[in-house]
């Protein structure tokens, strides 16, 4: 996350986006959840959280922007703020102005983003002093994506989402992220799995990725587990996948869930791209991969 102002008694934080530029999904645990181990990517695309104190029992938010989100209890920020609250014993307020640019659940992790935003600016504000672990352990309450946002934008994440492990990849690439106006639950995703309770191993390694190129070539031989049975239910993901790889993609693959495809392109990106993907409700990104410093 980027810390864009910051002043005595509020700051601005660049909550980004990310990508999942592989998604091995292993096997179910005994405890329920899927054991996954995954490469998440932070990318140029954030929503902006505005974040001051207020007085003592007063919690605000608004938000603004692209998407609309509810402003009450179910709100990811909300939950946020409650879970500090509690945790510890806060004696003041927080208004928070929420400027969405993100899509939602479109497999990008914006709200999981919007959510470790607010909990950093909450222990910046009231100068907890808790540190990006501690944070990110306190995070995995709310949700298993979460963790991740304090990490500096790479890692490599496996368990259920708990244990990230940050990494250094090359940023030398565009991406373009292409939403098509689908609503898929990731709950429903993994039960369409139909996966036993073994885990086995990974494929992939990142034994050398010192380029773009190489990075890509390491992906190559991985992939995403719900990719085959959401192109299967929704034909237009797999049209998006093939306008990508047909205008040079060297590689084209769905991000977690869903519904967003990206396509990542080493060289320019094609001129005529916007063109061949503009339908109707379809939203259409450029960005590129990024990091950030780890604020304490």
């Amino acid at each position: 996350m980027l810390i864009s102002n910051r002043t005595a008694f509020g700051l601005t934080i660049e909550a980004p986006a990310k990508v999942n530029l592989n998604l091995e999904i292993l096997g179910r645990r005994d405890d329920g959840f899927h054991e996954i181990d995954s490469l998440f990517q932070a990318v140029s695309l954030c929503d902006r959280i505005e974040v001051s104190m207020a007085e003592e029992g007063e919690f605000e938010l608004s938000v603004s922007g692209t998407v609309e989100l509810p402003e009450d209890e179910s709100n990811i920020v909300t939950k946020a703020f409650r879970l500090m609250q509690d945790r510890f014993a806060l004696k003041g307020g927080l208004r928070v102005e929420l400027q969405k640019r993100i899509p939602i659940a479109a497999g990008l992790g914006g709200g999981s983003a919007d959510g470790a935003a607010a909990m950093l600016a909450i222990n910046l504000l009231y100068g907890l002093g808790q540190s990006t672990d501690a944070l990110a352990e306190l995070s995995g309450e709310i949700g298993s994506d979460l963790p991740f946002f304090f990490s500096g934008g790479q890692a490599r994440v496996t368990g259920r989402g708990e244990r990230v492990e940050p990494i250094e990849l090359p940023l030398d690439y565009s991406l373009v992220l292409i939403t098509p106006e689908l609503s898929i639950s990731t709950a429903d995703a993994y039960a369409g799995l139909r996966m036993g309770l073994t885990v086995r191993a990974s494929q992939f390694s990142l034994a050398c990725c010192r380029s773009a190129d190489e990075l890509v070539d390491s992906m190559l031989n991985s992939g995403n587990g719900f990719e085959r049975l959401m192109l299967d239910r929704y034909p237009e993901l797999a049209i998006i996948k093939q306008a990508l790889s047909d205008s040079g993609a060297l590689l084209a693959r769905m991000s977690g869930s869903g519904p967003t495809v990206f396509g990542a392109f080493v060289t320019r990106l094609p001129a005529d791209l916007k063109v061949l993907t503009d339908r109707e409700g379809w939203r259409y990104h450029e960005v590129r991969p990024i990091r950030y410093p780890v604020v304490v």
